[in-house]
């Protein structure tokens, strides 16, 4: 059967793949559809020319002499083992192509045929499997490494559960011990209310001995007298009400809804009325000393000051002798105030001292005094709003100092002056 041309023709012409042939002189003479959309030229553009106008014209020198040495061993082969080629567009892009050559001749004339794939997508595909392939190694070795940190944490962990699980027991006797503690500061709790009326005698002692000696004061002439007396009993019933919103509401410190308020006021003074307030309380023939070395104007919270003195004050009262002497000292020095409330009573065991400024903690010798074990926690509390501390120094069976020192400024200072 004859063979019709036309399906060459066809074939050359609706082919997917890009045709080129190339004369003796790399001259392009034929070039088919595919290969003119793939480079952006009309085959009038390409017809004539040398196939170097095909190629990233950094390359087109390079060129000449490689397909020189083509043309001199023609052989059907792919171009660009193990390299990247790529062709140029009308527009100058450049873009991944795949070459074969091939080559024949026809009346003693040298031709050679290329094949031209535009390997775009492909190379889009072999990039993006790159990057997966890198990341999964990334992965790979995230994984590696969580996997050792996890062998040491699982080692860690059982380590520390082993641990764990030895202090188990002794753990369950603490806890036992730590249910009898709190069963025990239950029960103080629930006496604590029933006892605070102690804590309020002072104001309210001096609220009747006012209020009884402002009947003696008849005359106008003794107005300023009635006066210092109606003076004293508000002071009294400000200082109750705050004693009541204090002491009976002790989480209002842990929450911090007691604050300080600071102002300037004479020292000594402070001290000596809030002794003349505790006179109602000493017990026979007892004696409070006072006294003071130094500046008298001092910058602090004159009201956490007096609860402070009447819980130091009230309790030397409380555990020394009748006919004892109780001193109170007071010096300002280099920008603090330093007081200190002495007694010769039953003292403090060295044991006790450690945990006295505990909430509802009573010493053992003191038992069958009445009390609530939390007049010194108060104390402490109160001062570190102040910015002070407080010591003791005790002895069984010789007395008690306690001493507390807190900052504070001449009237010459701002308030500015103390944030800063």
């Amino acid at each position: 059967m004859q063979f019709d041309k036309s399906h060459m023709t066809s074939l050359f012409e609706n082919a997917t793949e890009g045709i080129i042939v190339a004369n003796n002189k790399a001259e392009i003479i034929l070039v088919n559809p595919a290969a003119c959309r793939m480079f952006h030229y009309n085959p009038e553009e390409l017809l004539g020319k040398k196939v170097e106008v095909l190629l990233p014209r950094k390359h087109r020198a390079a060129h000449v002499k490689l397909r020189e040495e083509f043309y001199g061993d023609p052989h059907d082969r792919v171009m660009g083992s193990g390299r990247d080629l790529f062709g140029e567009r009308k527009g100058g892009d450049n873009f991944p192509v795949e070459v074969s050559l091939s080559s024949y001749k026809q009346n003693n004339n040298q031709y050679v045929i290329a094949f031209i794939i535009d390997i775009t997508h492909r190379k889009e595909i072999e990039r993006s499997f790159l990057q997966q392939q890198q990341q999964l190694e990334r992965v790979s070795g995230d994984i590696r490494k969580l996997n050792t940190e996890l062998e040491g944490k699982v080692e860690e962990r059982t380590l520390i559960l082993k641990e764990a699980l030895q202090r188990l027991e002794q753990s369950q006797q603490e806890l036992s011990e730590a249910l009898d503690k709190e069963r025990q500061l239950n029960e103080i709790k629930s006496r604590f209310v029933s006892m605070a009326s102690h804590e309020f005698r002072t104001p309210l002692s001096a609220v009747l001995s006012s209020a009884s000696l402002i009947s003696k004061y008849t005359t106008t002439e003794q107005q300023e007298n009635r006066n210092k007396h109606i003076n004293r009993i508000k002071d009294s019933v400000k200082h109750l009400n705050d004693l009541l919103e204090d002491f009976l509401s002790l989480g209002k410190l842990d929450e911090g809804k007691v604050g300080a308020s600071f102002s300037s006021f004479d020292l000594p003074e402070t001290i000596l009325d809030t002794i003349e307030d505790m006179r109602g309380l000493v017990k026979e023939g007892q004696q409070i000393q006072y006294n003071h070395e130094g500046e008298q104007e001092v910058f602090s919270d004159k009201r956490l000051l007096k609860n402070i003195l009447i819980n130091l004050i009230s309790n030397a009262v409380k555990f020394s002798e009748i006919n004892g002497c109780i001193t109170v000292k007071s010096r300002y020095n280099n920008g603090k105030a330093i007081v200190s409330v002495s007694d010769k009573g039953i003292g403090i065991s060295d044991e006790d001292q450690h945990h006295l400024f505990s909430s509802f903690f009573r010493g053992h010798n003191v038992t069958n005094i009445q009390g609530t074990g939390l007049g010194l926690h108060i104390v402490k509390r109160y001062l570190d709003l102040i910015g002070g501390n407080i010591t003791v120094k005790s002895k069984l069976e010789e007395g008690t100092t306690f001493t507390i020192e807190f900052p504070v400024q001449n009237k010459n200072y701002h308030e500015d002056d103390l944030s800063n």
